[in-house]
């Protein structure tokens, strides 16, 4: 346990800002993280082969930060080998969004929504990392300063079979929305950039087919619930400032760009948080971006 919270109080304040300092840091691994693994420890017991875990909630509420604690927990606690990614890893390249936007909707050149990853090659990962006879493997890396993915040679690399397999990302486990629910635009982008409902129709058909087949290979889902909506915008503007002081050669986004790029996300997002029950774990979080309770 004291290598646990060693590399777990190491790790948080390597993540903390002046701005945003984590609260009870001792209290959340022994309350709340450690007793969500327990669980899913005791699951991939039975399973007897690798558990897959979709982690997702709004941009900004800490789903990255979050997936790196239950890694370190696997890890040093339960000696279990953990293969950890994003969704957004998976984004097509700039060239692909590209030709998306110009065939189907020009909105599809902003990453983000469903229809922007490479679906093909996420499920062809997840099943790799399955197989029993298992052999290592490369799984992408986007940088999102240039808006594009790493050279290959940067790609993680997978060398043991893992135990563990957490996919996180906002729209990881998102369910498609009945036609009807599509008609009315939920803000000024979709009303006037989106006027013959072609870029949301194309989203919500991503969601039945491609992300639905990868959506099935998931074990257990946890759901970050933030407070509401207007908490994704102020805590997505607190990551990019995190990335503005952290990486000051790199590009990064205004405050209107963000309110801009968040409009992608609003449809999905608002409907992940009224179906959060639909997730076998649900972590609160209170106004503070602190943990308030976990529902099993």
């Amino acid at each position: 346990m004291s290598v646990l919270k060693k590399k777990y109080l190491k790790f948080v304040k390597k993540q903390e800002s002046n701005s945003e300092k984590f609260q009870d840091k001792q209290k959340q691994l022994k309350y709340f993280y450690l007793p969500l693994c327990r669980k899913l420890f005791k699951l991939h017991k039975v399973k007897k082969r690798p558990l897959v875990i979709g982690l997702s909630g709004g941009q900004g509420s800490g789903k990255s930060t979050i997936s790196q604690i239950l890694k370190i927990i696997f890890h040093y606690y339960f000696n279990l080998n953990v293969a950890s990614f994003s969704i957004d890893d998976f984004y097509k390249t700039a060239v692909e969004r590209r030709n998306m936007s110009k065939s189907v909707h020009p909105l599809f050149s902003t990453r983000g929504v469903p229809g922007t990853h490479d679906c093909k090659m996420l499920y062809n990962v997840l099943r790799a990392l399955l197989k029993k006879n298992f052999k290592s493997i490369r799984i992408p890396k986007f940088d999102k300063s240039i808006d594009d993915r790493f050279k290959i040679q940067y790609w993680q690399k997978i060398l043991k079979k893992p135990d563990i397999i957490i996919l996180e990302g906002w729209c990881v486990g998102a369910k498609p929305q009945k036609l009807k629910d599509l008609n009315k635009p939920v803000n000024i982008l979709e009303k006037f950039e989106d006027t013959k409902l072609t870029w949301r129709k194309k989203v919500n058909n991503e969601l039945i087919t491609s992300y639905n087949k990868i959506f099935n290979l998931i074990d257990k889902k946890i759901y970050l619930k933030v407070p509401n909506f207007k908490y994704v915008l102020k805590w997505r503007l607190l990551q990019e400032k995190k990335l503005r002081l952290r990486s000051k050669k790199k590009r990064t986004m205004s405050k209107k760009q963000i309110e801009r790029f968040i409009m992608f996300y609003e449809r999905l997002t608002k409907n992940m948080l009224k179906s959060y029950q639909d997730n076998d774990f649900v972590i609160f979080l209170d106004k503070r971006h602190k943990i308030r309770s976990i529902k099993f």
